[in-house]
């Protein structure tokens, strides 16, 4: 079974990634592109991380923007998963 972290570890963990907050009890962040094939182009290489990982991301696109929130479900709240699926998602 996968575990909600503590408030506090998920306070700590933020620090570990690049411009992710806490938004609505879910990790969060927003990027921008030149257009929205830029845009479409990035979701589609972060549904296939996701979907090997098993994790799906809550997400909201209009043009050029996309939002991502990410949470576990399973567990209620912000978990490992999340923290990692975050981490692979800076990195592309």
């Amino acid at each position: 079974m996968i575990e909600k972290l503590a408030a506090n570890i998920v306070t700590s963990k933020l620090n570990t990634l690049n411009e992710w907050y806490l938004k609505d009890e879910k990790l969060y962040k927003k990027f921008e592109f030149s257009d929205f094939a830029e845009a479409f182009a990035f979701m589609t290489r972060v549904a296939i991380v996701a979907d090997k990982a098993d994790h799906h991301p809550e997400w909201f696109n209009v043009y050029n923007r996309v939002e991502i929130y990410l949470t576990t479900h399973d567990a209620s709240g912000i978990s490992e998963r999340d923290f990692s699926l975050a981490s692979k998602i800076d990195a592309m």
